[in-house]
């Protein structure tokens, strides 16, 4: 179905930091966009390198391209960095982000804004399904932690996702630099965000045709990086309930005290899936890990995953 020329402009904002493979195929799926007209749209590259390593590629991807293509170049390392800068140019009334190791088919823009139009959504979130090399050790844990999968029916969500694959109204956002600077390390900004948002009763919608692939570098198919991941996870709703307006104390004790009990019964578990080798070992591990986030969130246990210099 074509989206009418009378849509809002919509911006694919690409936030993206030396992984030019993974921003050539988040370009390319961007601009084969169908059902949308291309006079409606326009995509926004914002590269957080030092050395503004992605700009050649941003302008040869231009000169072919169906729709207006902006580079913007955002020296100041930090993940909120460079969505606040990429907001800052694209001109868009909906903010479309794809991240610089995600694929999009044909119809995923056309999908997010039709339900956005259906649903008055302040924010549209769609499916992301990671894919991992054959042979790989625990490859259907990486897969799983690299996708998001929600059951909900098309329309209206109580919950939200992370900032990539979502749709975004710029009306919605709370001032011209929405994502919290504090978290240009740690990561969780967008979190953040969505959480005020929907304390404020910002509307949230699910769009599960506007799907996308996710291919993690390498680096990321480790234990390691995924078990840490996984210990910031658990930190956010303690974090978040420390961080709003006012201070939720009596959530920072609810969210440590859940974290106690839920090491207390995985851990267990944990030890004995090891101990069996059982397939779904790293994903027990993995509960671990997000239980002790929760209880441990604070100043010296807050990991940095972002933000780090060339």
């Amino acid at each position: 179905m074509q989206i009418s020329r009378m849509a809002p402009r919509v911006s694919i904002v690409i936030p993206t930091q030396r992984r030019p493979e993974g921003l050539a195929t988040a370009m390319a799926s961007a601009l084969a966009q169908t059902g949308v007209d291309p006079s409606i749209v326009e995509l926004v590259v914002a590269d957080n390198d030092q050395t503004s390593s992605a700009r050649a590629a941003v302008e040869a991807a231009a000169k072919a391209a169906p729709f207006p293509v902006i580079y913007v170049h955002e020296p100041a390392a930090g993940v909120a960095n460079v969505r606040n800068t990429a907001l800052a140019t694209a001109k868009g009334e909906l903010i479309a982000f794809l991240d610089d190791d995600q694929e999009a088919p044909a119809d995923w823009l056309a999908s997010l804004l039709a339900v956005q139009a259906a649903h008055g959504a302040d924010v549209v979130f769609g499916p992301v399904h990671g894919r991992a090399p054959e042979g790989i050790e625990h490859r259907a844990y990486y897969e799983t932690f690299f996708s998001r999968l929600d059951r909900s029916p098309e329309g209206p969500i109580d919950h939200f996702w992370g900032c990539g694959n979502s749709l975004i109204r710029r009306a919605a956002l709370p001032g011209a630099t929405p994502f919290a600077v504090e978290r240009n390390a740690i990561g969780g900004e967008d979190d953040l965000l969505f959480g005020n948002l929907q304390a404020a009763g910002g509307r949230f919608a699910w769009a599960p045709k506007a799907w996308v692939w996710e291919d993690p570098i390498s680096s990321r198919l480790t234990l390691r990086y995924t078990l840490a991941r996984f210990f910031g996870y658990g930190q956010g709703p303690t974090e978040h309930c420390w961080s709003s307006t006012p201070r939720d104390l009596v959530g920072v004790a609810k969210w440590m005290l859940v974290g106690i009990a839920q090491t207390a019964i995985y851990t267990p578990l944990a030890v004995v899936k090891w101990a069996l080798r059982r397939p779904d070992r790293a994903r027990a591990l993995a509960l671990v890990f997000g239980a002790l986030g929760k209880t441990f969130w604070w100043g010296p246990f807050r990991l940095q995953f972002y933000g780090r210099s060339a």
